[in-house]
């Protein structure tokens, strides 16, 4: 007996010793050197580990590492990596150094960063599936056989400019979606130059939320205008036009009926797809009231309903169904579509937000896959009533493409998830934005006065443009308008009498157009038209909006005007667009650094670290 109780004991002491030890939790500050202000979105990864963080939009972070410590590696574009090895304490904070001379051992060639030695030599081309920071810059004497990169992007043909003549009516759909921005921003991060491409720079300037005043009338959105001199061209004006949605608390929005359709293909199972994913939902779901439901659809092979419609406030049971997914198999994306669109419609709630939320690489293979079916498919589900958003991971394979048609076509929106922080802006930063709609088929139609006015272009939108007949006709869909979203489009004019490299048109032979006499008399540059329907009506509102040129100087714009000019001109030089002449990315950042305001979030600051640090790449 007194040997079996040994054996236990000892058994027990032996086991004790084997108890696997909690994980700590670091968190900290990364600042820049120079100045001491905060880094958001630098990285922070385990060594030797793919456990992985971002800084937000204070510099601060938060990473689980085992017990034992280790090292974490800490990496931005521009700026020297550093290593630092986890002692007892567990806060851990760090300052990082601008790194000119490697910056200056590099040059962006196509999609990818390379050494300055390997452009005529042997080629080291940055992994474009990697986020390792080590892989951050090619090495000059390295060398690293690039990966079959697969990722699509419709392709995009900058707006020109259009005489206002013969063509005095400009139409376009709104576009309330961010993912470019965060996309662009991935590949840049990175080491690598975006595709021009995947440039959308309407979406760029609309990732950024604007001081406009709140609607004050029975309309559920204000609208805002401002002229000045185009910054990248002195003889052209740039044209401000704003949409503020109505903002409505959280309390107030409608009960919801949300359907998760995840994507647990073998292609998600990759860190910053499927964990990234469950994480951004689980955010999401802490956001949820006792009112709101959420349903689980999962596809890969096939499609099933892993969690029936559960109530916001049994939180530990949906997290707990995210918890259970795993990828692999196939990816059959069209049956997962008509099942979770099938789900949203059995508990259809009148009144109420109905939404299905899709999340997914993109890269679907299975049944309906192409863009025309799966575009013909979404198409036949939103007659129902039911919205969409869509929620973009990951990269190499990354199907761009397809995620925004799915979007577009679905009375939807769509966003691009790079990192926990990412998700934080979109699922709880902008929760009711994200979610909740509160006008539908939005149009703009802006008639412009050629006294005054001799040509005209859009800058962006150039894939949501519609054709004049489009705008009265309430059959014809448009974009969405979240509840306190804002919406921002801008317009390049060359003024009458003005000379211009970028217009020029022989007078006609046969035909003369004459001008309304009363359109010479009047100041108005142009007259913004709107049109709209509220979530659950299929008949349009009008609002009209005259503008007139006061000729405020740029430097007396209010900082909405020259933030969205700056984020604009961003977006010009990194698709190469003629129409940005000599302006370059110090004039970007000066003219981001000038209109940055309050910056409660700190979006902001990261995009001004982030247009000079490509700068200084993109300038050798």
């Amino acid at each position: 007996m007194k040997k079996t109780i040994w054996i236990l004991a000892a058994l027990i002491i032996f086991s004790s010793g084997f108890i696997a030890p909690e994980p700590r939790t670091i968190t900290g500050i990364v600042t820049s050197a120079s100045d001491g202000s905060a880094l958001p979105g630098v990285t922070v990864i385990l060594k030797g580990t793919t456990t992985a963080t971002s800084t937000d939009y204070a510099g601060a972070y938060k990473i689980t590492v085992p017990s034992s410590g280790g090292i974490l590696i800490f990496s931005f574009i521009g700026l020297k990596s550093k290593e630092i090895k986890i002692g007892s304490a567990n806060t851990l904070n760090v300052a990082l150094e601008e790194d000119v001379h490697e910056l200056s051992e590099v040059v962006v060639v196509g999609y990818a960063v390379q050494s300055r030695k390997s452009v005529t030599g042997s080629v080291s081309v940055i992994d474009s599936k990697t986020s390792m920071p080590e892989a951050i810059y090619a090495k000059r004497d390295d060398y690293q056989e690039s990966e079959w990169n697969t990722e699509e992007y419709d392709a995009i043909h900058e707006n020109i400019f259009h005489d206002a003549i013969k063509n005095p009516l400009s139409t376009f759909s709104i576009d309330v979606d961010a993912a470019s921005y965060s996309n662009i921003r991935r590949f840049i991060n990175n080491g690598s130059r975006p595709p021009k491409d995947a440039v959308r720079i309407e979406e760029m300037v609309n990732y950024f939320d604007y001081d406009y005043d709140q609607p004050e009338g029975k309309d559920p959105f204000a609208v805002i205008t401002e002229i000045s001199t185009a910054p990248w061209n002195s003889k052209h004006k740039l044209v401000h036009i704003g949409l503020q949605g109505k903002r409505i608390p959280t309390e107030n929005l409608p009960s919801s009926n949300l359907v998760f359709l995840i994507d647990v293909s073998g292609s998600m199972d990759e860190q910053n797809k499927l964990p990234l994913l469950k994480s951004s939902l689980k955010m999401l779901v802490e956001e949820l009231r006792p009112q709101d439901h959420v349903a689980i659809v999962v596809y890969a092979g096939a499609a099933g309903l892993v969690l029936e419609p559960t109530a916001g406030s049994d939180k530990k049971k949906i997290i707990e169904a995210l918890d259970r997914l795993e990828a692999g198999g196939s990816t059959a994306g069209g049956a997962g579509i008509n099942l979770a669109y099938a789900t949203a419609l059995e508990h259809f709630k009148q009144g109420g937000n109905n939404r299905v939320i899709l999340a997914t690489d993109g890269d679907f293979n299975i049944g309906e896959s192409s863009d025309a079916s799966m575009e013909r498919l979404i198409e036949s589900k939103r007659k129902d009533g039911i919205f969409l958003t869509v929620l973009g991971y990951g990269m190499g394979n990354y199907k761009d493409s397809k995620m925004e048609i799915l979007a577009d076509k679905g009375n939807g929106n769509y966003a691009y998830i790079d990192n926990i922080t990412e998700a934080r802006k979109v699922l709880v930063n902008e929760f009711g934005g994200t979610l909740f709609t509160i006008a539908k088929d939005v149009k703009l139609q802006i008639e412009f006065n050629p006294s005054h006015v001799k040509a005209y272009r859009l800058i962006g939108y150039e894939n949501r443009m519609l054709k004049s007949e489009d705008f009265n006709n309430d059959k014809k869909d448009a974009g969405e308008l979240g509840s306190g979203h804002t919406v921002t489009a801008l317009y390049e004019i060359i003024p009458v009498g003005v000379e211009s490299e970028f217009f020029k048109i022989d007078e006609l032979k046969y035909q003369t157009s004459k001008i309304d006499p009363a359109a010479k008399r009047s100041d108005e540059l142009m007259t913004i038209k709107l049109r709209y329907k509220k979530p659950d009506e299929d008949s349009s509102k009008l609002i009209v909006h005259p503008l007139k040129d006061t000729n405020i100087m740029l430097s007396k714009t209010s900082d909405n005007f020259r933030w969205s000019a700056a984020v604009a001109g961003f977006g010009m030089l990194l698709r190469e667009s003629e129409y940005s002449k000599d302006f370059t990315y110090d004039d970007v950042a000066r003219l981001a650094q000038g209109s940055r305001g309050e910056d409660k979030e700190g979006y902001r600051i990261e995009f001004i670290n982030m247009v000079k640090s490509f700068g200084m790449v993109a300038s050798r």
